[in-house]
């Protein structure tokens, strides 16, 4: 498949920009895939998933690194949620070419309009530690969320990271800090479960999504960095941020593309 220099460029630059979003506090599908769609509207949607999926992944491992430098997250629940998280989002991309995703829209709208909301009000929210549950409680919880975010990342995949940042925030009781370098755990392992299901039908441009890579990597190293000199409130407005431009987004998509 022949790509002009220029179509490269751009999907270099915007995934750049997606990767310094997503490590700051995810949403970084809201720029990367619709770059894609837009600069590439005769490709196979499949084609463009599977190959988003390359970038992020390690552009979410350049950030995870620069993370880990000076951040300790709670390695054992990261490993915990980021198994079943892995083994769902290949779930995810084995059903992503039969189910009809537009049917998932209006929920992830509601959803996501709720994350904010509660975001919003709260405003104390994340900015330091709250354990709400026992230490086998918040396993348990946090092995499930993985499951099931993972399997959304695999068959759809926008706002996978404000789903991870709101469970670890709201429901467990991290602050977002420590909360966004345990989410790029996780959120390592459903983009590798959906590269080894594309991967294996085909499904990726390779040459494409490593150069993409690029970007991804710098703007991942760059907003990690960022996010850590600002800390737990910095992370917080670019997460509400980053939420309420997905609920546009998901608004547009499911009520006024014709």
């Amino acid at each position: 498949m022949e790509i002009s220099l220029e179509v490269i460029v751009f999907l270099v630059l915007a995934s750049g920009f997606a990767g310094f979003v997503d490590s700051i506090a995810g949403g970084g599908g809201l720029v990367q895939l619709p770059s894609l769609l837009i600069s590439m509207p005769n490709t196979a949607p499949s084609l463009l998933l599977g190959t988003n999926k390359l970038p992020s992944f390690l552009g979410t491992l350049a950030a995870t690194a620069s993370y880990l430098r000076r951040v300790k997250p709670d390695f054992k629940l990261a490993f915990i949620m980021a198994v079943p998280a892995f083994f769902g989002s290949g779930l995810g991309a084995s059903a992503a070419t039969r189910i009809p995703k537009d049917a998932f829209k209006p929920i992830i709208l509601f959803l996501l309009m709720a994350v904010a909301i509660y975001t919003w009000r709260k405003k104390e929210l994340g900015l330091v530690e709250n354990f709400r549950f026992a230490r086998k409680h918040q396993v348990g919880m946090g092995a499930l969320a993985g499951l099931v975010i993972g399997f959304y990342d695999g068959i759809f995949g926008p706002g996978t990271g404000s789903f991870l940042m709101l469970i670890l925030v709201a429901l467990l009781g991290f602050a977002f800090l420590q909360a966004s370098v345990t989410a790029k755990i996780v959120n390592l392992a459903t983009n590798l479960g959906a590269i080894v299901v594309f991967g294996f039908h085909g499904k990726i441009m390779w040459t494409l999504g490593l150069t993409m890579a690029i970007g991804n990597i710098t703007g991942g190293f760059l907003g990690a960095r960022w996010a850590m000199k600002g800390g737990s409130a910095l992370i917080r407005k670019v997460f509400l941020v980053v939420t309420a431009l997905l609920i546009i987004r998901l608004t547009y998509d499911t009520f006024l593309r014709s």
